[in-house]
């Protein structure tokens, strides 16, 4: 997209629009504060339908993967692949680069890193190195705690006691190509992003934030982008229960001035 100013044209990213699709054995679960998972569909149906609404790109999490000590399972990972034609980023118990290799030639685009990163920093910049920051996502679970906004891994369910901001930088100076930034006091509410986490993580690093956690209806979403100073956003539960398509969503953005891909995707039969 591109915009005149000074009588130059200049070019402006789209913002972007991204499902996210929690996988727990095998199925598309949702819950609150990641707590009552609830059953919302196959993985593979679920990201062609995002695909033909126009998402720019979809996000899965395999959200049981550290809990249970396991890599992702890579079969619905090769599925989807086969199924769309917009980039994914898959995350979920990754722990060495053998794994990233294996998501990446099942055919996903980049690898979401969590509990492991926190473990291990160094990961990051050893993944980053082997296969490009393009393809890191630093994701990062925040709650906050006595006025402060605090790292929790394993889905959430330990606490670190590490400061957000401080590690979200650092993450970016390991070599972190996006970060995945959920607040997991809004996590499944609906009541609206965490503005203020996001625009002080914004405004922190260089990189692209991807806003998560607390999407209820088109206002949030335009919140994150105007207020949250937010590259992309991502959403569930409006999504995967029909609230929204994720074309009413876009024009709604575009309609008060986010930039916005509004061009319908090439539909291709799935394999």
């Amino acid at each position: 997209m591109k915009v005149k100013y000074g009588g130059r044209s200049l070019l402006v990213l789209a913002r972007r629009i991204i499902p996210c699709l929690d996988v727990a054995g095998g199925r598309v679960v949702k819950g609150v504060h990641f707590l009552d998972l609830q059953d919302a569909g196959d993985p593979v149906l679920l990201a062609r339908r995002y695909y033909e609404e126009g998402a720019d790109e979809l996000v899965f999490l395999d959200i049981t993967a550290t809990v249970e000590e396991r890599k992702t399972v890579i079969d619905w990972v090769r599925r989807v692949a086969d199924s769309i034609f917009i980039p994914f980023t898959v995350g979920g118990g990754i722990t060495a680069l053998d794994q990233v290799q294996e998501l990446l030639r099942a055919g996903a685009d980049k690898v979401s890193i969590n509990s492991a990163a926190v473990r291990n920093p160094g990961f990051i910049d050893e993944a980053a190195r082997a296969f490009g920051s393009q393809c890191v996502v630093l994701a990062v679970d925040v709650k906050r705690v006595a006025a402060q906004w605090k790292v929790f891994v394993r889905g959430g369910r330990d606490k670190t006691g590490k400061d957000a901001l401080n590690w979200i930088r650092a993450g970016e100076d390991l070599g972190a190509g996006e970060i995945l930034l959920t607040s997991m006091d809004r996590d499944g509410t609906q009541v609206g992003y965490d503005l203020e986490l996001l625009e002080r993580v914004s405004q922190r690093v260089q990189i692209p934030v991807i806003a998560s956690g607390g999407a209820g209806d088109c206002r949030h979403l335009l919140e994150a982008f105007q207020q949250g100073k937010a590259d992309a956003v991502l959403a569930a539960s409006i999504f995967h229960y029909g609230r929204y398509t994720i074309s009413q969503v876009k024009k709604f953005l575009a309609e008060h001035g986010i930039p916005m891909r509004l061009e319908s995707p090439v539909v291709r039969p799935a394999v």
